[in-house]
């Protein structure tokens, strides 16, 4: 989630990176990270970030009972990335877990910290594989340091908006992993939505001016989960969990997100296609359904309605304007946005910076 202030060249190293309130922060990886972008030649890294004091803390804790609760799972298990996501929103929504906040108060950190272990301690056994002495000690170490990026993140957000500084906001995860409408249980343990944007920021909803849809040319998922577009050919082809591209997810998610517009990402990999399978409706015994089904049972035995169209087979990197591209590029986004109902504002054709196309 990105805090975005100043405005062009005399500007350029005013913005400021705000971390808000929530997400899980893993303050190894926080300093970790900044290294790297020092290292990478980022103007004044220190100056640029800020954290609210009100994020729940990913301890070391809870990456190594992430692992161990899939194992538990077994064969049902929902393939986390075992960075412990899961477990420290677990404790959060439990109320036995660390705000940033409990960090300054080293009795009180260690007394939550301890009393954690404990708790899983009990409950893994001789699995449980965790040293909390050096855990303690880190906490020790970054402490002092850690203060001077921490802020009420409730008082900057107002004062941000209140000053009508420009902001700009970037969620990481899609709507298909939101643990309220995504494809559970085979999702992640927070809001992904729109909605959780504006909790997550204390964002005033009447200031939002345009809400962009992220969608990829192809679909693809990371870890287990339903999966109704899989198309194991192209699968091999991208070297990833890869599909033809679901229009019933995307309006989906439309229906939670209510997009200005949509960036339509990745045109590029579909250059090679002969054909291009696009899914357009789910059914189930001859019937459409009216929506992305809740029901796993109902999703697995859904019979997907595709509808194809012809590929341009030209490279379209190179391509810097809407009419650079192929016409039948040009046919397979217009027909993505007349039936999401979303104008498609932005085009990637490829890695750089540079290959992104924008419409008026």
């Amino acid at each position: 989630m990105i805090v975005q202030a100043g405005n062009g060249e005399a500007d350029k190293y005013h913005s400021m990176n705000f971390i808000g309130s929530g997400v899980v922060f893993h303050v190894p990886s926080f300093f970790s990270e900044l290294r790297e972008l020092e290292e990478k030649g980022l103007a004044a890294v220190h100056d640029r970030i800020l954290v609210s004091d009100r994020v729940n803390v990913l301890l070391d804790l809870h990456i190594a009972v992430d692992g161990l609760e899939e194992r538990e799972l077994g064969d049902a298990a929902i393939g986390t990335t075992k960075r412990g996501i899961g477990p420290c929103y677990q404790t959060s929504r439990a109320r036995t877990g660390i705000k940033l906040t409990d960090v300054f108060h080293p009795e009180l950190f260690e007394q939550k910290v301890r009393r954690l272990a404990d708790g899983y301690q009990k409950r893994f056994g001789e699995l449980f594989e965790y040293d909390i002495k050096a855990e303690l000690a880190r906490f020790d170490e970054y402490r002092e340091t850690l203060k001077k990026y921490v802020v009420d993140g409730v008082s900057f957000m107002r004062s941000a908006q209140q000053s009508d500084t420009k902001i700009v906001i970037e969620g990481a995860n899609a709507l298909m992993l939101d643990v309220d409408y995504g494809s559970y249980p085979f999702v992640t343990s927070s809001s992904t939505t729109l909605a959780g944007i504006i909790g997550g920021l204390t964002l005033n909803p009447r200031n939002i001016t345009e809400t962009v849809g992220v969608v990829k040319a192809y679909t693809t998922r990371v870890g287990a989960g339903a999966f109704k577009t899989e198309d194991t050919e192209e699968e091999r082809r991208l070297a990833a969990d890869a599909g033809v591209d679901d229009l019933v997810v995307v309006k989906y998610s439309n229906s939670i997100n209510y997009y200005t517009s949509l960036n339509l990402t990745k045109l590029d990999v579909l250059d090679t296609f002969e054909t291009i399978k696009i899914a357009i409706a789910y059914k189930i015994d001859g019937e459409e359904l009216d929506s992305y089904p809740a029901d796993l049972d109902i999703l697995n035995r859904a019979e997907v309605v595709y509808h194809e169209m012809p590929g341009w087979q030209k490279p379209t990197t190179n391509a810097r304007t809407y009419y650079d591209l192929p016409k039948a590029a040009r046919d397979y986004v217009e027909y993505i946005e007349k039936f999401v109902g979303v104008k498609i504002k932005y085009i990637g054709t490829g890695p750089d910076r540079e290959a992104m196309i924008q419409r008026s």
